[in-house]
């Protein structure tokens, strides 16, 4: 009897002694990924979307990139999700109003392989599906202002900021239509002071204070106490979403053994594509060695 009652002791101590192993573990990992958050900079659209969670950084940003010093912000949504049943849900980073009504998406890309252009018509034509309620005219819709940030120059043109004019063909005359679309990128310094915010992106040293607001910002974030608890937002997206694209990437791999065992068999890469619903193209890619995308 006085065995057992040990064994059990020691069961319930050594069951006590892995919770507060793991919860170290835990603490230690939130930690590591709390250290690692500290260190990105604003081209990760998970920590800009919390850096420009706040009027005056959001604000400063906005007014440098379109040259408006007086630019009032009066409203903002972070990682702000629009949702339609018969279409793709658009989660923009930052979708902020000024006090003209006037709304403005700020947008990370960090990719060169979509295609730019038409993702920031869709995100432009879901923010006025939200705009126009039932009952009201086409006047009352607000001015949607697109700003695409990408960390290379996407055009290639050698210039920091590319804004898309609307003219009908053979003459001057603008065509408006209260859509307004300015492509920056990182890549390219002309000197400017667009330029020189896209510096201040690339880094987010919290010790450089040259950017006012968003300045303040960053150092509250990543220097104080106070930014703890949005820094342990940060943290936990990352860890997430590693955990998701960790899970995509096991399908994806599963899925191209599946492809080489089908070929093996004999299978035609459209039978293949068709039972692994993946692009046929992918296939193609897969069982010749090349480079694997989702």
């Amino acid at each position: 009897m006085g065995t057992d009652g040990n064994i059990t002791k020691d069961k319930a101590t050594a069951n006590i002694n892995a919770a507060e192993s793991q919860e170290t573990s835990f603490i230690r990992i939130k930690d590591q990924l709390i250290e690692k958050a500290r260190g990105f900079n604003l081209l990760s659209n998970v920590f800009m979307s919390v850096a420009l969670n706040d009027i005056l950084a959001c604000q400063h940003v906005i007014r440098v990139i379109t040259g408006n010093p007086d630019l009032i912000v009066k409203e903002i949504r972070s990682q702000y999700r629009i949702s339609k049943v018969t279409a793709h849900d658009a989660v923009l980073d930052i979708l902020a109003e000024d006090s003209h009504r006037r709304l403005v998406n700020l947008e990370i890309q960090r990719k060169d392989t979509i295609d730019h252009a038409r993702r920031t018509r869709f995100y432009a034509a879901m923010i006025d599906s939200e705009c126009l309620e039932k009952g009201k005219d086409y006047h009352e819709m607000p001015d949607v202002h697109m700003i695409y940030i990408s960390e290379t120059d996407l055009w290639a043109a050698g210039k920091t900021l590319y804004k898309v004019e609307k003219k009908f063909e053979g003459t001057q005359i603008p065509y408006d239509d209260g859509v307004y679309v300015t492509y920056v990128n990182a890549e390219i310094d002309d000197g400017s002071d667009v330029a020189k915010l896209m510096d201040y992106f690339k880094t987010a040293d919290p010790e450089d204070m040259s950017q006012g607001e968003l300045s303040a910002r960053i150092h509250f974030l990543k220097c104080e106490e106070g930014g703890y608890p949005e820094m342990c937002e940060v943290s936990e997206k990352i860890y997430n979403e590693g955990i998701i694209e960790g899970k995509k990437e096991g399908i994806i791999e599963g899925k191209k053994e599946t492809a080489f065992n089908m070929k093996n068999k004999g299978y035609s890469d459209a039978v293949i594509a068709d039972i692994l619903d993946v692009g046929i193209n992918v296939i193609q890619q897969w069982l010749s060695g090349g480079i694997v995308k989702s």
